[in-house]
């Protein structure tokens, strides 16, 4: 990957953040990765045979893209209370009767390896608290998914639909808001679509039109039903590219497409850090915590305007592959097994398969995914060193370890801003992280700076000089651009090269990269014997 930036002033597609949202959502629930993509482009293929209207075809794209964007709330009480997987045990049974979806949450929860006997008891130990947990979860759904589609950038008239996001066609849903025609065109036929995805991940084509057939004039309206189970494959090979769905999906996106401008890309991109954050409330804050710590630091570090906005909205992104994580894991106050941290080692790779698609969020990844990447190649998940990382990535991977440090966890409490500080420090002497960067984050959230050491014992006017070698300029040009003169600019790269231990351009070159110091393209110099630049 390659340092880009990303200009404030260009719009971005709403779509682009709502899939890579629906991508979370995927993570978070336990589904198959694209799993809401595919679900979406059946709803879709639905709709056009049901001959519907555009602004209901436009409805229904949005609201099954963030159908499950509510469903990792609770993840501080639900684990208290499932031992087992509600995605595997109750999400096939939510749309069957009542009794079908009841036993789905039961067999959610004592732990799946129990023995009968342990099995009955842990389902008697935690009957009465599920039963106070399902119905004001499923409030919670409606409401963060309506908030989720507001903050993404969605119109009043769709993010309005989620308060029915749990209703069915004969009113059984358990908050009875509607039923029948009352439940929004738009729901009734992503309901059948993404219920048919699932059941066919499940038990294949046939399994997923015998249910949908089941459920007709229960769960679901039966003239949609009808018209899925009359066109089932049409349907359903909505979902069967060969490659990604990720283009797929974005051209499915009815016109005009919904696009986000400035502080509307941010609010979004905000939005699906919260997203990530509820993970644990141990985690609330933390993306848009880390986002204002790294702004604030690129500023001191004089990064440009493009820069800046760039590794904010890294920052916001960043841990949104701490949903493919079980909660427990987060939560849990003991040290963890080798196999939990492999897990978690493995969190920036899942934020990669979120981002890295083509378009806007690609231009985030680099910086995004390498947040707990070090200088000395013993980060993770794959062990970058100093010379493939990045300004960006350098700040937002300080920024991100001195927000750590200052939250609490369920192993250790949150530290103070000296000791952070401190620690910090440490890390950077070590060679862990860079000291520039470091002393930026520590100076933007008000400690006092500690003094940037640089390799090798250079001076900070040596290192400046050899970033500048790095950058192609000749000792002329050095001198120019510092205004030194010529005698001073190669005193200062004898110096240098004499303290790095090397006697070529080339060399140095190297050991600028692999410490970070080449600086950002700055104003094109002269070529030498030429009036101007290259």
């Amino acid at each position: 990957m390659t340092e880009q930036t990303a200009p404030e002033s260009e719009p971005v597609r709403s779509a682009e953040v709502i899939a890579a949202a629906c991508l979370a959502n995927d993570l978070g629930m336990g589904f198959p990765f694209e799993h809401g993509l595919h679900g979406t482009l059946m709803a879709m293929r639905l709709a056009d045979l049901l001959d519907v209207d555009r602004e209901t075809k436009s409805q229904t794209y949005y609201a099954s893209l963030l159908m499950y964007s509510g469903c990792t709330t609770d993840q501080d009480t639900a684990p208290r209370i499932f031992a087992g997987s509600r995605t595997e045990n109750f999400t096939p049974k939510m749309m069957g009767s009542r009794l079908e979806a009841f036993s789905g949450f039961v067999r959610a929860l004592p732990p799946p390896d129990a023995p009968p006997v342990q099995r009955a008891y842990e389902v008697g130990r935690r009957l009465i608290p599920m039963g106070r947990f399902v119905k004001p979860h499923m409030t919670a759904l409606c409401e963060v998914a309506e908030m989720m589609a507001k903050r993404l950038g969605l119109p009043p008239e769709v993010h309005k639909l989620f308060v029915l996001l749990t209703e069915r066609w004969d009113g059984k849903g358990l908050l009875k808001r509607a039923k029948g025609e009352e439940v929004p065109l738009p729901f009734r036929i992503v309901g059948v679509a993404r219920d048919a995805a699932y059941q066919r991940v499940l038990g294949g084509d046939d399994h997923a039109v015998e249910v949908i057939r089941g459920r007709a004039g229960h769960a679901f309206d039966p003239r949609i039903a009808a018209r899925f189970i009359e066109e089932a494959p049409e349907v359903m090979s909505a979902a069967d590219g060969a490659g990604p769905a990720w283009e797929a999906i974005l051209a499915a996106e009815p016109r005009p497409w919904l696009m986000l401008e400035n502080e509307g890309v941010d609010r979004a991109l905000a939005a699906i850090g919260d997203f990530a954050d509820l993970v644990s409330p141990h985690l609330s804050g933390h993306s848009s915590g880390v986002a204002e710590l790294a702004e604030t630091a690129g500023r001191l570090c004089g990064f440009d305007p493009s820069e800046v906005a760039l590794v904010r909205r890294a920052a916001f992104v960043h841990d949104v592959g701490r949903a493919a994580i079980d909660p427990r894991i987060w939560q849990k106050p003991a040290a963890l097994t080798v196999d939990e941290r492999e897990q978690v080692r493995l969190h920036p790779y899942h934020t990669e398969r979120v981002v890295l698609h083509p378009g806007f969020l690609a231009s985030l990844a680099e910086p995004a995914c390498a947040h707990h990447e070090r200088l000395d190649g013993d980060g993770y998940h794959r062990r970058m060193s100093a010379p493939a990382l990045t300004r960006a990535a350098r700040l937002l991977a300080a920024a991100d370890a001195f927000h750590a440090m200052r939250e609490p966890r369920p192993y250790r409490p949150g530290l103070s801003p000296e000791e952070a500080a401190r620690l910090l420090s440490e890390e950077a002497r070590a060679g862990r992280h860079d000291s520039e960067m470091v002393a930026a984050v520590i100076e933007a959230a008000g400690q006092p700076a500690p003094p940037v050491e640089r390799p090798a014992g250079l001076t900070e006017r040596e290192a400046e000089v050899v970033g500048l070698l790095a950058r192609s300029l000749q000792t002329k040009q050095v001198a120019r651009r510092l205004g030194i003169s010529v005698k001073t600019a190669d005193r200062h790269i004898q110096n240098a090269y004499r303290k790095i231990g090397v006697s070529s351009r080339a060399a140095a070159t190297l050991f600028a990269m692999e410490h970070g110091l080449v600086p950002a393209a700055g104003p094109a110099e002269p070529r030498l014997g030429t009036d101007s630049p290259r």
